[in-house]
């Protein structure tokens, strides 16, 4: 699985860049791409498969949440954010842009590698997973589609990025169910000891964008003060 896949590496310190490559090649990843500006990154992206983009927040030719955007009408692939910022404000920025998970300066190479390895594990559940039986998750206004691994709102294919669509999955499968965010981070991103709960609330904004008629005022994805989230039947339509 590992010498299949292609990382791609953006950061102007090729110093981190060198680092990265070496440990990502131990590990068994030897498709590494490099790109030391954004629009490096722009155009090795333009001209090969990337699934996974290691991305600094602070390259010379602009921020790495304004690049993040031109990524993702390039390529759905993880994105992972270096960064020395760490307050809530810059996580969420960068969730907002379209990155999927981060890690803060100085960081240890090896917690790179471990998040990636587990994107790819669930990854690789969703394309070699077949369901014993149709499973369609209908809740009115939108469909889930385990089969297909698509999901319908109001009939239409809604884009749906991996871990958001393993989120929700998780969540249609556990119906009117309480889940605290300790309790999603351990059941869908099976590595709570490196995320944090603000990917949680990110992700479920993301999913409430896709599936609810107003994001701010829920139907079916229902917050539970002090508890956490469950997923309901609403009566949008």
């Amino acid at each position: 699985m590992e010498e299949q896949t292609d990382i791609l590496i953006v950061d102007d310190e090729k110093a981190i860049v060198n680092m990265l490559e070496m440990m990502l090649k131990k590990e068994g990843f030897q498709r590494v791409h490099k790109a030391y500006t954004g629009q490096e990154a722009i155009d090795i992206l333009k001209e090969n498969q990337i699934e996974v983009i290691i991305l600094d927040v602070m390259l010379p030719d602009g921020s790495g949440f304004d690049f993040c955007p031109k990524i993702r009408e390039l390529t759905d692939a993880y994105i992972l954010f270096l960064t020395a910022k760490v307050s809530d404000l810059d996580v969420l920025t960068g969730f907002a842009t379209g990155g999927d998970d981060y890690v803060t300066k100085p960081f240890n190479p090896l917690e790179v590698a471990a998040r990636i390895k587990a994107y790819l594990r669930r990854t690789t559940k969703i394309e070699t997973y077949t369901p014993e039986k149709s499973s369609k998750y209908d809740f009115g206004r939108f469909v889930l589609d385990e089969s297909a691994g698509e999901l319908k709102v109001n009939g239409e294919n809604v884009p749906c990025p991996t871990q958001v669509y393993l989120l929700l999955l998780y969540l249609c499968k556990h119906p009117n169910r309480i889940f605290s965010k300790a309790d999603l981070l351990e059941a869908v991103w099976g590595f709570e000891h490196f995320a944090d709960e603000n990917t949680v609330s990110v992700h479920i904004r993301r999913i409430r964008e896709r599936i609810e008629v107003n994001p701010s005022k829920p139907e079916f994805l229902l917050t539970v003060r002090g508890l956490g989230y469950k997923l309901v039947k609403g009566n949008a339509s």
